[in-house]
């Protein structure tokens, strides 16, 4: 009898190919299971894009602004933040978003359409570090009363750069004052030598 197990192991090892690992079939990895799971993000973001270069005096503004990726992920968010130029190395003229998926930055966009803008400058190249804290705060729904946001956009231009936080209702002062101002209390901490001002824009 013992004979005859031995022979059925012998046999069954015979029969294994070279590289092939012998054990449970579940300790293998399964095709498109990832190692790490990931760590959802409250909302979806989308970054857009106006490229200066495809900008014209006569075509309707925003007509060039381009949906660049959606994430939904811290990430997927560094993936891409990563991979992209910072403010400082955009050609003068371009605008970079970054707004809640499904929310395009114009004025035209029915929940942008009754808000407003609060505004932060900078001199040529300075702000890098703001907006990178900027999308962190937003993303991470650092900002007191956060449903309030759209998003974000960084203007950069020949002399100058800003960065600006879209808002939903502007007629809601509580959310406009207490909560946006106090999110930017910490992008004023981290680069308030270079900040030049911070204005509030009613549509």
């Amino acid at each position: 009898m013992v004979e005859e197990v031995e022979k059925k192991q012998v046999a069954s090892s015979s029969e294994v190919e070279e590289g092939e690992i012998i054990g449970d079939e579940t300790a293998a990895l399964k095709p498109g299971v990832e190692l790490v799971s990931k760590h959802p993000l409250e909302h979806s973001w989308t970054f857009w894009f106006d490229n200066p270069q495809t900008k014209s005096k006569q075509v309707p503004w925003g007509s060039s602004i381009r949906p660049i990726y959606t994430f939904s992920t811290v990430e997927d968010f560094w993936s891409v933040y990563n991979n992209i130029h910072h403010p400082s190395k955009l050609a003068a003229g371009a605008d970079f978003h970054c707004f809640k998926n499904k929310i395009e930055p114009k004025w035209e966009d029915p929940i942008c359409a009754n808000g407003g803008k609060w505004t932060v400058t900078f001199s040529k190249g300075k702000s890098d570090t703001s907006w990178l804290y900027t999308l962190l705060a937003m993303i991470g729904e650092q900002f007191d009363h956060g449903d309030e946001i759209c998003g974000a956009v960084v203007n950069v231009r020949s002399r100058q750069e800003k960065i600006a936080l879209w808002t939903k209702n502007a007629a809601n002062e509580v959310a406009q004052i207490l909560g946006v101002v106090s999110g930017f209390h910490l992008v004023e901490y981290i680069d308030c030598v270079v900040n030049l001002g911070i204005m509030l824009d009613i549509h």
